[in-house]
């Protein structure tokens, strides 16, 4: 494990210990956040902790083509319950990804300064946001790093069944009409094993990234 200075710079992630930790310290200036994305590189820590930076083995992903939309999906989908739109209200996307309670987890990782990071980046049209209304209210979405040919999803949030599902499977219908490669989701989880995503090795998504 490394610690970082001002240097734009970070170790290989061949680096990274078995739980996936690279490196420390450093800052979350949109040059270093880009960086990080690009190298197969992200950061996830608690409000009272230091920067950490992971790059976990294997990596958790999907490929657009393989996106797994339900039965009881195809249906909401059917009924235009919902209706998505993107970058419109980016800031409430991330703080509600930040405040809305999830099961099994206690507090969050998207301190304050992540929000301003990564809106340092929406400005800057790298990171966007997919918004997802029922009538006029905001009612689910997601954010995430777009590097042009791989999409990084950093969080999605739910205020009512199925919004976030809604967002993820437009986002992977998007991504496939535009030819892009994968999508990045960091770590295994079931909900994404659900919706078609998969484990590959580091090294075959670094490979991705360039």
């Amino acid at each position: 494990m490394a610690f970082l200075s001002d240097s734009l710079v970070f170790p290989d992630v061949s680096q990274a210990n078995r739980e996936g930790l690279l490196a420390v310290g450093g800052d979350l200036s949109p040059e270093r956040l880009l960086m990080a994305y690009k190298n197969g590189v992200f950061p996830w820590f608690n409000e009272d902790s230091l920067i950490l930076w992971w790059s976990p083995d294997p990596r958790m992903v999907l490929f657009p083509e393989h996106i797994k939309v339900s039965k009881s999906m195809r249906k909401v989908l059917r009924e235009q319950t919902f209706r998505l739109t993107q970058n419109t209200c980016f800031e409430r996307v991330v703080e509600y990804c930040a405040t809305v309670k999830r099961e099994q987890q206690e507090g969050t990782w998207i301190t304050k300064a992540m929000r301003d990071a990564y809106l340092s980046l929406h400005e800057r049209g790298i990171a966007k946001s997919y918004e997802v209304w029922e009538d006029d209210t905001l009612v689910g979405g997601l954010y995430g790093v777009d590097l042009g040919t791989i999409f990084c999803g950093e969080s999605m949030f739910s205020l009512k069944t199925n919004a976030s599902k809604f967002a993820f499977i437009k986002l992977a219908e998007e991504l496939k009409e535009k030819n892009y490669k994968l999508i990045d989701c960091q770590l295994h989880t079931d909900h994404l094993a659900s919706l078609g995503a998969m484990e590959i090795p580091r090294k075959e998504f670094v490979q991705f990234l360039k």
